[in-house]
């Protein structure tokens, strides 16, 4: 009986050492004025609260970005505006509403961020509009989780604008020209 826990102990001990032994970039997630995103008058329609929701998104948003990031990296994301998937449906499912999805109401985020290397010094940044028009096309019918559609957008937009940075760079770009790259065809100047 003890050797199986023995086991156990020993490959949960070396998980917990492979995330200490490479520390990435932090991620700084701020909402600015969440009370005039677009769904910030239905609260969020998510039906768990606004600041449940909020604290989900910033959870969704590190996710995506910290594994792009160099230790030492930080990225500051201001979250300028929310419109989630959807749009709510209050009649039903009560007490919490449900969003109805259609390939006419993608999500979408305005989003502000600076990436700056060890020094403090900035080496990425913009401002734009993060959208899907055609998130449903790459969705997932065993989507499980909260807010699905954002967490896949969220992921494509930090792959796109932080992985392969290096590589860029010694290729004879440099970094700086990340902030302004478009990407998907779906983000842009706000």
């Amino acid at each position: 009986m003890q050797a199986p826990l023995v086991k156990l102990a020993l490959v949960l001990i070396g998980f917990a050492g492979s995330a200490i032994a490479a520390p990435g970039g932090s991620v700084e997630i701020r909402f600015i004025e969440p009370g005039r995103y677009v769904d910030a008058n239905n609260r969020f329609s998510s039906g768990i609260g606004p600041q449940a929701t909020l604290t989900e998104l910033r959870r969704l948003m590190e996710q995506s970005a910290s594994p792009y990031l160099a230790p030492g990296e930080r990225l500051v994301i201001d979250v300028l505006d929310v419109d989630l998937a959807g749009f709510p449906n209050p009649g039903a499912n009560f007490p919490y509403g449900l969003r109805v999805v259609t390939d006419a109401t993608p999500p979408s985020f305005r989003l502000r961020y600076s990436l700056l290397n060890q020094r403090g010094q900035r080496i990425a940044s913009n401002d734009e509009r993060v959208s899907d028009i055609n998130f449903l096309l790459g969705a997932r019918t065993t989507q499980a989780g909260s807010f699905p559609y954002e967490r896949e957008l969220l992921r494509e937009w930090a792959r796109r604008r932080f992985a392969n940075r290096s590589q860029r760079a010694h290729e004879g770009g440099t970094e700086e020209g990340i902030g302004s790259v478009k990407g998907l065809g779906r983000a842009g100047p706000a």
